[in-house]
């Protein structure tokens, strides 16, 4: 039988802001089995990276090349022939100053299929982050981007006369440490010493900085404000539009890197509502589901679903698993004609009506002891469970079906500690489960500086155990978390947040 040949996917992520991932990049990036990347791609798009999948990170910094650029190809070459789906990760776009067609040329030669996913290049974004529009009727007619990374021997020295020349907008990339160069660069070249210049740090981003000077003085006006890696420079008269379309930094929560855990219920309404805020927000999987370590009992259950007078979802997952079950069994929902459905909470409603159903009963705030006849409670394998203990507690009879079991995260495939590193860092609990989760990830971490956003008083009383700013939601419901989170900001912005640990 012929080998599986797989298949490699160049994706650019962009340049750190996870909502500039384009949808077509997320898509491939949730059906990746090994994902390759670089230092440059944010944590909020590596936070997407589906939880099974092999990480391998290649990333370059500056004066340090761990993994040599033919030892990434090798690696992309390798994993395709194992018959994976692998994506190679790629900060802004793979093909502006990213070496993307250096790494495809291989995959051609060896008749490995690819795609190319283009993403948004930094050389745009972060000055449009800044207010710098690159082109700009009367003003910038044009823009060029630059790389300001140059070697003994790696490609064409830079024609600084010809770039000086221009009208339109210089974009250097890569270029912080070569910085007064490109200064003197352009300057003996005849470009004005008073041309406005931009030095823009971790653009898009919670940490993005941003320094306005000259071509004369951007050199030590970045040297003064401590500009680090990684960086661009922007050089031209559209930089001084940046005093009037500035917009990033009003936003209240710009500065304000928050971590969103989850357990497979993604809290995207809650990170929509903090990016628009100002926030960089990441959402990670710290528990995913997964079928039962022995599905032959679920199996014989399923024959006999006619002798219950009650089905309890307890969870999601659980409804997920269940029908996932009932179908590869070969039946459907006509098998569950007759009985009543309970479910545990809202969400547990809403995943039921994913498949049609609409929830006889909905138990959260008690009813269970209204329940009459025999029950199935449909819960995980190996975990705990409220409606368990209360069905136990009422001592009602019932038996368990378990259609999945849970595995958290052992690790995060971002360095979570630069995450959480400085001020202004946060995660935000939806559950007790999810706090649990991430505190398996940042095991030995100090989260005394780091704000927990909570929606709940058993999430807030765990938070509180392990030493972090505990922020309660007032209403406890998304606009709280999103109001308690804006107010936090602008104490510690002003300097008066208290040393309590409740907020």
């Amino acid at each position: 039988m012929q080998e599986k040949t797989g298949k490699v996917w160049l994706v650019g992520a962009g340049p750190g802001d996870p909502g500039l991932l384009t949808v077509k990049g997320q898509e491939v990036l949730a059906g990746a089995e090994v994902v390759v990347y670089d230092r440059l791609v944010g944590p909020g798009v590596l936070a997407r990276i589906p939880p099974g999948a092999e990480t391998i990170d290649v990333g370059k910094r500056a004066g340090s090349h761990p993994v040599p650029q033919e030892e990434i190809n090798r690696i992309l070459l390798a994993k395709a022939q194992e018959g994976k789906r692998v994506v190679r990760l790629k900060g802004g776009d793979p093909f502006v100053f990213g070496r993307g067609g250096e790494e495809l040329a291989l995959l051609a030669a060896r008749g490995i299929p690819f795609e190319i996913v283009p993403g948004i290049t930094s050389a745009v974004a972060v000055p449009a982050y800044a207010g710098i529009p690159v082109t700009h009727r009367g003003t910038a007619g044009s823009f060029h981007v630059i790389t300001g990374h140059t070697r003994a021997g790696e490609g064409a020295p830079v024609d600084y006369a010809a770039l000086a020349a221009l009208e339109g907008t210089l974009i250097f990339l890569m270029g912080l440490s070569a910085l007064g160069g490109i200064a003197a660069g352009l300057l003996d070249a005849g470009m004005d010493p008073d041309t406005p210049a931009a030095v823009l740090q971790s653009g898009t981003t919670a940490r993005q900085r941003c320094v306005l000077s000259t071509l004369r003085e951007a050199e030590a006006a970045a040297r003064a404000a401590e500009i680090e890696s990684p960086a661009i420079i922007v050089v031209g008269k559209a930089c001084a539009l940046s005093e009037e379309l500035a917009w990033a930094d009003s936003r209240p929560l710009q500065g304000v890197r928050v971590l969103l855990p989850h357990v497979g219920e993604g809290p995207s309404a809650l990170a929509e509502k903090l990016s628009a805020l100002g926030a960089e927000t990441a959402e990670l999987t710290v528990r995913e589901a997964v079928p039962p370590a022995n599905p032959a009992p679920l199996g014989e259950i399923l024959g006999r679903l006619g002798e219950f007078a009650w089905l309890l979802f307890d969870g999601p997952a659980c409804v997920r698993g269940f029908f996932d079950a009932l179908l590869a069994a070969g039946k459907d929902c006509r098998a569950l004609a007759g009985l009543k459905i309970a479910a545990g909470g809202p969400g547990t409603g809403k995943a039921l009506f994913e498949y049609g159903l609409r929830a006889d009963l909905l138990l959260k705030g008690g009813g269970i002891s209204m329940l009459p006849g025999k029950l199935l409670l449909v819960c995980a394998e190996g975990g705990g469970s409220a409606l368990r203990d209360a069905l136990r507690a009422a001592a009602l009879p019932f038996e368990e079906a378990a259609p999945c079991r849970f595995l958290y995260r052992e690790r995060c495939p971002f360095p979570l500690a630069d995450f959480l590193a400085g001020e202004g860092s946060a995660v935000a609990f939806p559950s007790l489960a999810a706090a649990e989760g991430f505190l398996r990830l940042a095991a030995g971490l100090d989260l005394s500086r780091t704000a927990a956003l909570c929606i709940g008083e058993k999430t807030a009383a765990r938070a509180r155990l392990a030493g972090m700013q505990v922020l309660t939601a007032d209403p406890p419901a998304l606009d709280g978390m999103a109001a308690a989170l804006a107010v936090w900001n602008c104490a510690r912005k002003a300097g008066t947040l208290s040393e309590r640990r409740s907020i």
